[in-house]
């Protein structure tokens, strides 16, 4: 039987690369995104891919896309929580909304996604949820509180739910990427890009959303079953755990 995988921020950038390289590894895979109907649109007519609308802000909406999701696909067995949001600026200049904004997408909205699902994951003995947290939420970057907050709690989510579903047979595991060349890092002017950002990388060069990907469809897999609370640190080498 095929498994269903919900993909959270699903239609653009990382998420998309996830949602087509699980498809392409013969899972039934849902993207959900929040707001960008037109790319929705032509992510769905480029890969097939079906997309739900709902803010992962909103738990309503996320029970009730959920059920949507499974009504139309079956009982979701894999979720990647990869919906994601920046608002940065200097702490003394962080207003409490782009606080809040951040924390309640990217570790509030976790929890949003992950609640509703857990039941049925525990009732059939099998699971697998994957973070998409980040290289800030390891290290820390200036200008970034609340997002290195909000992903440093995604990874304290993962190793302590991990602790839970270990003996149900749900692993709970994340990925921290690092600069990745989705359309977001490229729109950064070349010249910070070579003179600030890859000089800080080993390897040299951006990471591809499809080794991101590659990272996804591993911890989704059977091979993986003995890998859980772990972290993947994809950043090329720029911050060693």
């Amino acid at each position: 039987m095929t498994r269903v995988a919900l993909v959270t921020g699903g239609t653009r950038g990382i998420g998309a690369a996830i949602a087509i390289a699980l498809k392409d590894a013969g899972y039934s895979v849902a993207a959900s995104y929040a707001g960008n109907v037109e790319a929705a649109e032509k992510f769905t007519v480029e890969t097939g891919i079906p997309t739900y609308q709902w803010s992962v802000v909103d738990y309503d909406a996320c029970e009730k896309g959920i059920a949507q999701v499974e009504s139309d696909l079956g009982p979701v067995e894999v979720l990647v929580n990869n919906a994601g949001i920046t608002r940065d600026g200097m702490f003394h200049k962080m207003t409490r909304d782009a606080w809040h904004e951040v924390i309640d997408t990217n570790l509030n909205g976790v929890f949003n996604m992950t609640h509703p699902i857990w039941p049925g994951m525990r009732s059939r003995k099998f699971g697998r949820v994957i973070n998409i947290s980040s290289i800030n939420g390891q290290k820390g970057q200036m200008g970034q509180t609340n997002y290195s907050a909000s992903k440093a709690g995604d990874l304290g989510l993962t190793k302590a739910l991990a602790q839970e579903g270990a003996f149900v047979g749900i692993t709970v595991n994340a990925v921290c990427p690092g600069y990745i060349g989705t359309e977001m890092v490229r729109a950064i002017p070349e010249k910070v890009l070579n003179e600030r950002i890859i000089p800080q990388i080993p390897v040299g060069r951006l990471g591809e959303p499809e080794e991101i990907a590659r990272c996804v469809v591993f911890l989704a897999s059977d091979d993986a079953g003995f890998i859980t609370g772990s972290t993947i640190s994809a950043n090329g080498g720029q911050f060693v755990v």
